[in-house]
């Protein structure tokens, strides 16, 4: 069975590296991220700049390559140049950070799912809470397990899982399929200048208004 795993923290994400060295043990496991953070950056596709790839690792069951592009870009590399076929499964992430209610809009990470999904291949988008331990070995091992099912059932078409995992220090109560809910942020700009004393801003936000079901 054949992997692709990408992600929008960029190729250095521990997340993503350790669920692909986890993975390779059952396997063939190739990884196409950016080639630094691309966060927030959506479904965006690059038209107007040449990609470059590079490899950063290869072993028997783990290649390991970088590019100039998006998450979506990866997928689409991906497929078309590294595999030159399509893999049994994509995986995005493993994300640092929630992705939920309207995140999934800007999420690079669910997009690269998304991505996968407009090419008919079974995809998974996977985050985790800040908070949560990333050297947990039962993230792994529920994420393996979902794999094997997706793998042996498929998904409806047209279709991606999109799956978080929160801080379980305290124990694994159980695993809830639910609706997408509707978060809504209120937007802060901190204003600031450089040293020329020109202004800018950052952007900063804060969840205002939660549904009851998400």
């Amino acid at each position: 069975m054949k992997i692709l795993l990408t992600n929008d923290d960029g190729v250095q994400g521990l997340g993503m590296l350790k669920l692909a060295e986890y993975l390779k043990d059952k396997y063939k496991v190739t990884v196409v991220a950016p080639e630094k953070e691309r966060s927030a950056i959506s479904h965006a596709i690059t038209l107007h700049k040449p990609l470059r790839l590079k490899k950063v690792k290869e072993e028997d069951s783990l290649k390991i390559y970088a590019i100039n592009g998006t998450p979506s870009d990866c997928v689409k590399l991906g497929i078309e140049v590294v595999l030159r076929e399509k893999p049994d499964i994509v995986i995005s992430g493993i994300n640092e950070g929630l992705n939920l209610g309207t995140d999934i809009l800007y999420s690079g990470t669910v997009s690269a799912a998304i991505e996968a999904a407009i090419y008919g291949i079974p995809a998974i988008a996977v985050s985790r809470a800040e908070t949560a331990d990333i050297e947990d070995r039962r993230i792994y091992k529920f994420l393996e397990n979902l794999i094997e099912k997706v793998l042996e059932k498929g998904l409806p078409k047209n279709t991606l899982l999109n799956v978080n995992i929160p801080d379980f220090k305290k124990g694994i109560k159980g695993v809830k399929a639910t609706i997408l809910g509707k978060s809504i942020y209120i937007e802060t700009f901190q204003k600031n200048y450089d040293p020329r004393g020109k202004e800018y801003y950052w952007m900063a936000g804060k969840i205002s208004e939660i549904e009851k079901d998400e």
